[in-house]
């Protein structure tokens, strides 16, 4: 089976009536006191808390293709506020204690979306619920149990986390030969989409210019070059995730990975029923290659997983198009998750890509001397990173000593990604190796956890 249809950036625009048209290029030279490279979510919120502070700052953002063209409209619509990065990474850029408030306020990040959403009357679909992440073997359950373990030890609130037994979670969405699931409260759905572009129609109404069709070709102290003309800024925002790649300079910093989705033709009542899927909440699986999911506001279900994890040379996708074999890994994913959904048709399929440092752990910082900042590698969980990352860069941007500007995420750099074809080599393995991983436990009845995962993840330092 293949889906109706495959491309055309994303569903979350056809759910919209379609891509958007592009608003005006940069009409030529101009100066500003900030220039936003990138119009996604990282950029926009940026634009936006600079706006909160100093509303008479004249901001720029600069955009290769339409704002939310990339992970901001592609993206599985989980507001997450989580914390999946090694914790144990972020001590050698600060203290336990660091960390620990880093993760307190990421978790808040899910009620700031949800005020600015209500403060300026974004209709994103916005919902709060829980996330579900099941297991259906005994080596998950085990993990689970782990990863429950491991985040208790670093003070999270237990209001934070939950472990659920096999008939209790079957009873929240009877996903087959259930062991159990890790539950994470007080996250939220969104319509990706509706929610970026809402964000751009916000700051326009605060000032910020937003030029479409503007290619970056690269970035320097005090000025911005694009195919448009120049932008000289005395503080410069790089806001380009995973696709900071095609900036000079900039070509192995962050790893393009793609991800891909599928979403299916609304589901009749009946068929809700059935599945017991009732109150929205995300649902994931604790498989080593990993899925994620929502049910959409119109009563669809979109299911994400990494698909060919990563192009060689950096390469992206075009428009959103996957390939055939990665929308049927998918849907093989769904009837494993929820076999109750065979012979419903796929609708549509579609992927974009994440930005990955070299050591898995998101970034955010500012030089000083260049006046030049960044943020990203998100890893998949932009859609309330990036809002942090907004706060954060408009603290640095502005020289503002606050209580995000400390933490240990801040100006962190690791090392560059290797050169062609190593890191094809490495990620190409890495997720052959967990594929393999979760073929092997399958074999074994799922009692035991394959050890070629935790290879995989030394391979790659993850």
């Amino acid at each position: 089976m293949q889906a109706k249809k495959n491309g055309g950036v994303s569903f979350w625009y056809e759910n919209i009536g379609g891509t958007p048209g592009y608003r005006p290029p940069l009409p030529g030279n101009i100066e500003v006191d900030i220039c936003i490279v990138g119009a996604g979510y990282t950029g926009l919120w940026t634009a936006y808390y600079l706006t909160e502070i100093e509303p008479s700052l004249r901001i720029a953002i600069v955009e290769k293709e339409f704002a939310g063209f990339g992970g901001s409209g592609r993206n599985g619509g989980w507001c997450s506020g989580e914390f999946s990065w090694s914790r144990n990474k972020y001590l050698s850029t600060g203290t336990r204690e660091g960390v620990i408030e880093f993760e307190r306020q990421l978790r808040g990040t899910v009620a700031e979306v949800e005020r600015v959403t209500q403060k300026e009357g974004i209709d994103c679909d916005f919902l709060m619920t829980d996330c579900l992440t099941f297991a259906q073997t005994p080596a998950q359950w085990e993990r689970l149990q782990e990863d429950y373990a491991t985040a208790m030890s670093w003070s999270v609130p237990a209001t934070r986390l939950e472990l659920i037994d096999g008939p209790e979670a079957a009873a929240r969405i009877r996903v087959p030969n259930a062991k159990g699931a890790l539950v994470r409260h007080n996250v939220a759905r969104v319509q990706p989409a509706k929610l970026v572009r809402g964000l751009a129609e916000a700051v326009e109404r605060r000032g910020v210019r937003i030029y479409e069709q503007t290619a970056v070709t690269s970035i320097e102290k005090g000025r911005v070059v694009t195919s448009r003309g120049t932008v000289k800024a005395k503080r410069i925002v790089r806001a380009t995730e995973g696709f900071t790649h095609g900036i000079k300079g900039q070509e192995r910093e962050w790893l393009p990975l793609n991800s891909a989705q599928i979403v299916t033709q609304p589901l009749p009542d009946a068929l809700w029923d059935e599945i017991g899927w009732e109150k929205f909440q995300l649902l994931a699986d604790a498989s080593h290659a990993y899925c994620y999911s929502q049910r959409t506001a119109d009563n669809r279900i979109a299911m994400g997983g990494r698909g060919v994890p990563y192009r060689f040379g950096s390469k992206t996708d075009v428009n959103g198009q996957t390939q055939p074999a990665t929308v049927e890994a998918l849907i093989e994913i769904l009837y494993r998750m929820l076999p109750q959904t065979k012979g419903l048709s796929i609708d549509h399929a579609w992927c974009g890509v994440l930005g990955v440092p070299r050591d898995w752990c998101t970034t955010a910082g500012m030089d000083a001397n260049t006046g030049m900042a960044w943020a990203g590698g998100y890893v998949g969980l932009g859609v309330s990173t990036s809002n942090f990352s907004g706060q954060t860069l408009a603290d640095l941007v502005l020289d503002r000593n606050t209580e995000r500007t400390s933490l240990p995420w801040v100006n962190r750099r690791p090392k560059k990604w290797e050169i062609e074809p190593f890191r094809w080599l490495g990620v190409h393995g890495m997720y052959w190796l967990y594929h393999l991983a979760d073929r092997q436990e399958a074999r074994s009845g799922g009692t035991k956890s394959s050890p070629l995962a935790k290879f995989a993840n030394k391979l790659t330092g993850r």
